[in-house]
């Protein structure tokens, strides 16, 4: 083993790498910040994964959980996926099984199922349609109004998607048990502590966050959120990676994490080393079942579609 002397030495290795593997390094909005400081793109999961697509790169770098590797193999078939830790999985995601759902459905005959995109593959493979955060609500409302839908994995999006449209949705009860961690008195304390700070949270959080929040977005939005609002200070009720974001897109602006807990430690596997490891061992791999894959590929062309 080499000595590393520095972030800079790696960084300067991994930017040779990339070069040399024809790679694009992708980092969701909740890693670490000198992971987001080497990527190509930081942002959304899915919107990562159209960007690699359009890219003429041969390997993809994510910088994410699982879930988020298989949608960026199921939209780019040809190219090299690579997850920097194999470990590195969504809490949420595994709480639906393939088995899980096909029971699911079969105790709910013709209804529809929407699959939030933090899902595994499989899940995508047996839904109808996929919604990301920022786009559920329109995803639903395009559904026939006299379809019973089946929304899955998430029971807290799935509740405020509910509300927002109106519609019954059937939830599965499964979370984010990151988001589960921000408490009403989280945001009570912060509201006291910074008066006026407008209160941005994700639809992961449960229902009394969601309803004491001025906003409530996924990622982007919070980000499109906070960079056209006038100001000077909010508090962010998501995972704690997006304030790094934040920080460098308003560097006028104070951004307050609603709760330190909000912290994904599947997210923060991920370590510069760990990307640097990725590219020198082209490790580790995501692979798909064509089969799978192509009908994963159809539920999420059909929410891309709407």
């Amino acid at each position: 083993m080499h000595p590393m002397n520095s972030d800079q030495s790696i960084a300067s290795r991994i930017s040779e790498l990339r070069t040399r593997r024809r790679a694009v390094i992708l980092a969701h909005n909740y890693q670490r910040g000198d992971v987001q400081d080497i990527a190509d793109f930081v942002g959304d999961s899915l919107a990562l994964s159209r960007q690699a697509a359009k890219t003429d790169a041969e390997v993809i770098v994510f910088c994410g959980v699982h879930f988020m590797a298989e949608t960026a193999k199921i939209l780019s078939p040809g190219k090299t996926v690579l997850l920097p830790d194999i470990n590195a999985g969504c809490p949420m995601a595994n709480m639906l099984t393939r088995r899980e759902l096909l029971e699911f459905k079969r105790r709910h005959p013709g209804a529809l199922v929407v699959a939030y995109v933090n899902c595994s593959a499989e899940i995508k493979a047996e839904a109808d349609v996929c919604c990301t955060s920022a786009n559920a609500v329109n995803v639903i409302n395009s559904l026939p109004p006299d379809r019973e839908i089946l929304f899955v994995p998430d029971q807290s999006l799935g509740d405020w998607v509910r509300r927002t449209t109106g519609r019954p949705l059937v939830l599965w009860p499964g979370y984010c048990p990151t988001h589960h961690r921000i408490l009403r008195r989280d945001v009570e304390e912060m509201r006291a502590a910074h008066p006026g700070a407008p209160v941005c949270v994700h639809p992961e959080c449960t229902r009394d966050i969601v309803d004491l929040a001025d906003f409530v977005g996924s990622t982007s939005q919070i980000i499109r959120y906070c960079h056209e609002t006038d100001a000077p200070a909010f508090i962010i009720g998501t995972e704690v990676g997006i304030l790094h974001s934040l920080m460098k897109q308003n560097p006028a602006k104070s951004f307050h994490a609603l709760s330190p807990l909000a912290d994904c430690p599947n997210m923060k596997l991920i370590t510069l080393e760990k990307v640097l490891w990725s590219l020198e061992d082209m490790k580790y791999e995501i692979t798909l079942d064509e089969t799978l894959r192509l009908r994963a590929f159809q539920s999420v062309e059909r929410m891309i579609g709407l």
